[in-house]
């Protein structure tokens, strides 16, 4: 007895196409439609089990709907030469009214009850041309995702900081500016004594208590000076880290 016909509507009807290259997992897409007033048992098999991964693989399509199957081919060495025998087929069955259980209505259907439908797989590689359009196009998009990462990043630095933050900075910054000046100052007076220091030395030059005073002033003079320079370093920083 003829088995009877799929009443599924299956996109693409006869062939399931993976385009290359295949060196990762090609995936392509089966749409099933049910345009009856019942639900319809399915199923996906395949000829080549352990070289796809079907999902979903069975389930129920109700009426007027439909689902997509993803069929994923796994990696392999692909021979230009050699011609794919891989086979799908798409088995369906009548839900009775009162299903509770699936695979029992798959066990008990008859082979009258069932319906199939074949596809064959197609292999494509891209020509060489395309291959070099394409790998162009994934550069482009990689570099414009990358400058697109950078502006959210940095839009996101700056929205990190809120006004209390800025606040701080300004008023740290202020402190270091009022210290600065201090320090301007201390040096600018103890350039004033240093002098004086000098002027005694060369008129008293016989005064040997007046070197160790000396000695002690240029100590002061370079510490003051290091700690100048570090505060000009810091206040820098901070200047940069507001301006950006």
């Amino acid at each position: 007895m003829a088995r009877p016909e799929q009443v599924l509507l299956l996109e693409p009807q006869h062939e399931l196409r993976f385009r290359g290259p295949f060196t990762d997992v090609v995936t392509t897409t089966l749409k099933l439609a049910n345009p009856t007033d019942r639900n319809v048992c399915f199923k996906v098999k395949t000829t080549a089990p352990r070289r796809y991964c079907v999902r979903p693989n069975s389930g129920v399509i109700d009426a007027g709907t439909s689902i997509n199957v993803s069929v994923m081919l796994q990696p392999f060495d692909y021979d230009p030469n050699e011609k794919s025998k891989h086979k799908f087929m798409v088995q369906s069955l009548l839900a009775p009214p009162d299903m509770t259980d699936t695979e029992g209505v798959w066990k008990d259907a008859k082979p009258e009850d069932l319906m199939d439908s074949k596809l064959r797989c197609v292999f494509e590689m891209p020509a060489e041309n395309e291959k070099t359009h394409e790998m162009e196009s994934n550069k482009i998009s990689s570099s414009l995702s990358k400058s697109e990462s950078s502006t959210l990043s940095m839009k996101s630095m700056v929205s990190s900081l809120d006004d209390g933050e800025v606040k701080k900075i300004m008023e740290e910054c202020k402190r270091l500016q009022t210290e600065v000046q201090r320090l301007r100052e201390e040096n600018k007076q103890i350039r004033q004594e240093d002098d004086g220091l000098r002027m005694r030395k060369s008129t008293v030059m016989s005064a040997p208590h007046s070197s160790p005073a000396v000695r002690v002033k240029e100590e002061g003079l370079s510490t003051r000076v290091i700690a100048l320079i570090v505060l000009f370093f810091v206040v820098g920083v901070i200047v940069g880290k507001l301006a950006l």
